[in-house]
């Protein structure tokens, strides 16, 4: 009886180590010439995780939110235009931009200082957008942004976002979805501006009143 429980352990250990997930494909996105096409438009807000417990907060207070990125004077160069409804109102801003490379990881930099702050990710699908980023306080925190064109994401997208999330150390509990359950206040405009104008990050609410306090970060802390 006990070797067969033995065999079991090992014939299940077996089964569930062929069911890891494969981490290491889990690379950064190596783009080809057509990527920075296909990235213009309108991206929606998912989901968000992240080890930083403001972060978290913060995400708890957004509603419903979207990117939208934008063609520069610089091929290269997108720039990102965020809007998040947070309670009534709509925050927006200008504040970070993608840089495509043939040879390398697309790249998500600060306008005000080129800073990298984060990656995009491989994904099995084109109609999703996986934003990695690192942050650093008094240690290091990883994050990770689910967008969307659209807002029904089917269960196998989820997973996904759920698998890389697992490999870059998240837990369950600090991924939070948006509900979408209030009006999108926030309208998109066409813009197209080169990135040294975007270097002047603007951070405001619709009606004009300070944005401070949570529910503005996402890709601008």
């Amino acid at each position: 009886m006990a070797l067969a429980c033995i065999v079991t352990f090992l014939s299940l250990a077996h089964i569930l180590s062929a069911m890891r997930l494969h981490c290491e494909l889990l690379l950064p996105q190596i783009p080809d010439n057509t990527t920075a096409s296909k990235l213009l438009g309108k991206w929606f807000y998912i989901a968000g995780a992240s080890q930083f417990p403001f972060h978290l907060l913060e995400m708890v207070l957004i509603d419903n939110g979207y990117l939208d990125v934008n063609p520069t004077e610089q091929e290269q160069e997108l720039l990102i235009n965020q809007h998040v409804t947070v309670r009534d109102k709509c925050f927006s801003s200008n504040s970070t931009y993608l840089e495509v490379s043939i040879n390398n990881a697309t790249l998500i930099k600060y306008a005000k200082n080129q800073r990298t702050m984060g990656k995009l990710m491989n994904s099995s699908s084109k109609e999703i957008f996986l934003i990695q980023y690192q942050m650093h306080k008094e240690k290091n925190y990883t994050g990770l942004y689910l967008y969307a064109r659209n807002q029904n994401m089917s269960k196998t997208q989820l997973e996904e976002f759920r698998d890389h999330a697992k490999c870059l150390g998240l837990h369950e509990e600090e991924i939070i979805y948006a509900p979408w359950q209030k009006k999108e206040l926030c309208q998109m405009k066409e813009t197209r501006q080169t990135i040294p104008q975007a270097r002047r990050p603007q951070m405001q609410s619709k009606d004009n009143s300070e944005a401070s306090g949570a529910g503005h970060q996402q890709l601008t802390t």
